[in-house]
């Protein structure tokens, strides 16, 4: 079965498979090693970018900056072509137009594999919207506003419109098959102590592919998934053949970085550090 690769929001779909081969090696060489490859640029990276990007870290700890908020942000309904296959709680559900097209791409599939009663029932909410539901629900339920993910434009409440969704096919299917299109179950059952939130078998965060491969391989949160990162400094992802290279910086100050050009994804952490992506050729 052919699945859409969603390389962050940079790139054309590519092709991988569902048996999908995933493995890891760690090298002392950073990005900026690599500056004799020709087909490489440097840039500058500003302190503001550390709170810009599909990987930031949003909880009770670390409130969302102005600039996380998605610039793509659109009225799904107002989108006939990306709501084809599944179903709105109502028309005033907002989201990123690039999550919008890897949701999209990923109920299209479930259909080839007769699981077909998606419900999109939570988006975007902008900070008011957010208040109001804290205020309604209490602490137990949801967060102040900027500490949500749903503020962002990168996280999905999805239903079934069928059962409850830990029990419906749609759940399972997407707990199996989410992370190719590029999401992660943000709260897991067992990892309630890391995240800090209660199971949420509905709540799912676009990160971007190849992250959701190597999370969903060693199970990880995205908070676990972070201190990975920042404790190896650099490492290679082999997916089905080919290569990333992920790169993670602190960055206290403006500093310049190398890259390859038109291969590569920057996301802050919202913590301190950015993680620079490098994509295959």
């Amino acid at each position: 079965m052919l699945v859409i690769l969603l390389l962050l929001g940079y790139k054309g779909a590519q092709q991988i498979y569902e048996n999908t081969q995933i493995s890891l090696s760690y090298e002392n060489n950073q990005a900026q090693g690599e500056t004799s490859k020709e087909g490489y640029q440097t840039i500058e990276i500003t302190k503001d970018q550390i709170y810009q990007g599909n990987l930031l870290l949003v909880n009770k700890e670390y409130p969302i900056h102005e600039e996380a908020v998605m610039s793509d942000v659109i009225h799904l309904y107002q989108n006939e072509e990306l709501i084809r296959g599944y179903s709105l709680l109502d028309t005033s559900i907002q989201i990123s137009e690039s999550v919008a097209k890897a949701f999209l791409d990923m109920a299209q599939d479930a259909r080839k594999d007769n699981v077909s009663h998606f419900m999109i029932n939570s988006g975007y909410r902008g900070f008011d919207e957010q208040n109001q539901l804290y205020e309604k629900m209490g602490s137990d339920y949801a967060n102040p506003a900027g500490f949500s993910e749903h503020n962002m434009g990168l996280a999905l409440d999805i239903g079934s419109t069928q059962m409850k969704m830990e029990n419906a096919p749609e759940g399972k299917w997407l707990a199996k098959n989410a992370w190719k299109y590029g999401f992660i179950l943000r709260y897991p059952a067992d990892k309630i102590a890391i995240t800090g939130t209660a199971y949420e078998p509905w709540h799912y965060r676009y990160i971007g592919l190849p992250h959701s491969a190597i999370i969903q391989e060693y199970h990880f949160t995205l908070e676990e998934y972070l201190d990975y990162l920042k404790e190896k400094k650099h490492v290679s992802v082999h997916v089905d053949g080919e290569t990333y290279e992920i790169s993670y910086y602190p960055v206290s100050q403006d500093t310049t970085i190398n890259v390859p050009v038109n291969r590569h994804y920057i996301s802050g952490d919202n913590m301190g550090g950015i993680i620079v992506t490098m994509y295959p050729n």
